[in-house]
């Protein structure tokens, strides 16, 4: 087993949150047309989670207070806080810098904007201010309210999707082991429009800032996007399926994560599942999926886990990770 040997980081502890109201398939029935059966077969989901009374903030503040708890890491001791969201409470400030001011920390904090792939843009981003010798204490965090960004008429996109927050703390250490990254510039297959605005000398026509999405297309996508970072990642390090203890991947699709197992060859037991609860909540999809696989008890020093993600952008990645 040949591994890349990078300085860079480890994970000191993980959290998440989502919003206390629970949406079924049922209750969806009530808004489109569809059903439980329906959309358990298409998607694989059969509740989300929705924001009532939270905010973005909100639900990142708690995801971040868990992980910080978890970690055993005091708000003061972070160097930097970066947060990714497609659905935060304002175009400015940034996400992060909310979670700052509500943590009560004094470090740099700023956003990325790369959609479902954004978390592990993210641990790249702080690998380097650990390289360099910048940073001892980092938070990352995904935060998404997609409920706001949904057109709730349109049964194609409003069943998917669903709201929370998923944390990690990053500490000093050699647990970051490699990362593959791809960026398509396209528009077509996935959009989120944003507010046009209302000048009076605008000639543009004023869209609708609600999620737009091309089924099959993503889906494709999808399973190539995975299939390849995945295999890329193996063979670059010398690993094969059996040295994988566990993969976390974007959960958008379950029929996505089956087709990509048998694909890349590696057991479906192998990849931690958990869209059935949530629904696909973007940036935070991940997080969520780690902190659940790190509470279970089931990883210990040492495994090696990959995370996988994919979405607007186009943007797809996959990370290594000693735990």
């Amino acid at each position: 087993m040949a591994l890349i040997n990078i300085m860079s980081f480890r994970i000191l502890g993980t959290g998440m949150y989502v919003p206390e109201r629970i949406v079924t398939n049922d209750d969806l029935s009530k808004l489109v047309d569809t059903n439980d059966e329906w959309i358990m077969q298409r998607v694989g989901i059969h509740e989300r989670h929705v924001t009532t009374h939270e905010t973005c903030t909100d639900l990142a503040y708690e995801a971040a207070k868990a992980a910080l708890d978890n970690a055993g890491v005091k708000p003061e001791e972070l160097d930097l806080i970066l947060a990714a969201t497609v659905s935060g409470d304002y175009a400015c400030p940034s996400l992060a810098c909310m979670i700052q001011k509500r943590l009560g920390a004094t470090c740099m904090a700023y956003d990325c904007v790369a959609a479902c792939s954004a978390f592990l843009f993210l641990l790249e981003t702080a690998a380097g201010y650990f390289a360099r010798g910048k940073v001892k204490k980092v938070l990352v965090v995904g935060s998404e309210r997609l409920s706001r960004v949904l057109d709730w008429t349109d049964r194609s996109t409003c069943v998917i999707f669903g709201d929370g927050a998923g944390a990690a703390v990053l500490g000093e250490g050699d647990g970051y082991l490699d990362a593959v990254f791809n960026v398509y510039g396209n528009s077509e297959v996935l959009n989120i429009p944003s507010y046009q605005g209302a000048s009076p000398f605008s000639t543009l026509g004023e869209t609708h800032p609600y999620v737009h999405m091309l089924g099959q297309d993503t889906f494709k996508y999808a399973v190539t996007a995975i299939c390849g970072d995945i295999k890329k990642l193996l063979e670059r390090n010398s690993l094969s399926a059996d040295d994988i203890k566990f993969v976390v991947p974007h959960q958008a699709n379950k029929r996505i994560i089956d087709s990509a197992a048998r694909r890349v060859g590696i057991p479906l037991d192998k990849f931690v599942i958990n869209i059935e609860k949530y629904g696909n909540t973007s940036s935070a999809s991940v997080p969520i999926a780690l902190d659940e696989l790190h509470r279970s008890g089931k990883i210990s020093d040492d495994d090696l886990l990959i995370l996988t993600a994919f979405g607007g952008g186009l943007a797809d990645a996959a990370c290594l990770i000693r735990w």
